[in-house]
């Protein structure tokens, strides 16, 4: 039996400046940060979720800043999240474009596909993004820098690069339960737990793409939701069963996840949609204080020394 997944949970970025990132997450795009905490692997650093009020499984976008930690700029190409697509009402893309460019941000050029219409950015650590027309798109928005008819509902898409389709599509569909839903040249759409934004997963082919390295401006990678504790055990296991190298079940805090790769070589996640981000903070005040997993708390001091100063809000 196919696993339960319910769709996109979060993508996590590997960014430059923590200031520059809040700037544009929060001026830019209009996200809400919903919880401020760290790098559970290296505790100097910062972890930054943004999303939507509650920072539901599906709109959540998540950053690592390393400026000044030794970490060299990434090379982004095959074996790695491409392209992170947020969904918007279509009658707000003229207003995006104004909105980038009075910002000094670059709208590229970027065509329509499988009939919505988009258009492409970069932040200033080099991630590509995009806001997608998708009038389909029932989600309350965070209503921050953007009012409702312009904000985004959440996850729309995100567009992973390999050198072969069909690895990656059969593993999609045979072991994670997806199913295609579209193709064209060079793109195959693939979608689990319905088709419609925040489902969505796109297959970009190139036999001539160059391989990806981690680093700064790169996509670290992509986190499917799945319901239960129960349903990720079962998951961590069959793929096991397939010969897959899959990490140990890890405790966010906020989700538990699992980690393995692809056969293209993109980092995929499993996190289970609870507990949530409200387990130490209440809604009205999500994101304001830096939070600490319990096993970090000795140490509040020296990290709170050692992280950049940031303000927002």
């Amino acid at each position: 039996m196919s696993p339960r997944i319910l769709g996109l949970h979060h993508v996590t970025a590997t960014v430059d400046g923590a200031q520059d990132d809040l700037d544009f997450c929060l001026g830019t795009l209009g996200l809400r940060l919903v919880k401020k905490t760290v790098n559970f692997d290296n505790h100097h650093v910062y972890h930054f979720y943004y999303g939507d009020e509650r920072g539901a499984p599906g709109t959540l976008w998540t950053t690592f800043p390393y400026k000044d930690k030794g970490v060299p700029v990434g090379r982004q190409g095959a074996g790695q999240i491409a392209v992170t697509s947020f969904s918007v009402p279509s009658a707000s893309l003229d207003c995006w474009a104004k909105r980038l460019r009075d910002r000094r941000i670059d709208v590229l050029d970027s065509r329509p596909r499988f009939g919505e219409a988009c258009l492409a950015f970069r932040d200033r650590s080099g991630l590509l993004f995009e806001v997608v027309g998708a009038d389909d798109d029932a989600r309350a928005p965070w209503r921050g820098a953007l009012e409702e008819g312009a904000a985004i509902r959440g996850l729309h898409s995100v567009a992973l690069v390999v050198r072969e389709a069909g690895p990656t599509r059969d593993f999609m569909t045979t072991t994670l339960g997806y199913h295609v839903v579209d193709e064209m040249e060079g793109r195959i759409r693939m979608a689990v737990g319905g088709d419609g934004p925040g489902h969505v997963v796109d297959i970009l082919h190139d036999a001539t793409a160059t391989p990806a390295k981690n680093g700064l401006g790169t996509v670290h990678h992509v986190a499917m939701a799945i319901g239960t504790d129960e349903e990720q055990q079962a998951v961590r296991a069959d793929l096991l069963d397939r010969g897959y190298q899959v990490t140990e079940i890890r405790d966010r805090q906020y989700f538990k996840s699992i980690y393995f790769r692809e056969p293209g070589g993109v980092l995929l996640e499993i996190a289970t949609v609870g507990p949530g981000f409200l387990v130490d903070e209440d809604l009205h005040t999500l994101g304001r204080d830096l939070k600490l997993p319990p096993w970090e708390e000795p140490s509040r001091s020296e990290i709170e020394t050692g992280l950049a100063s940031v303000s927002y809000g």
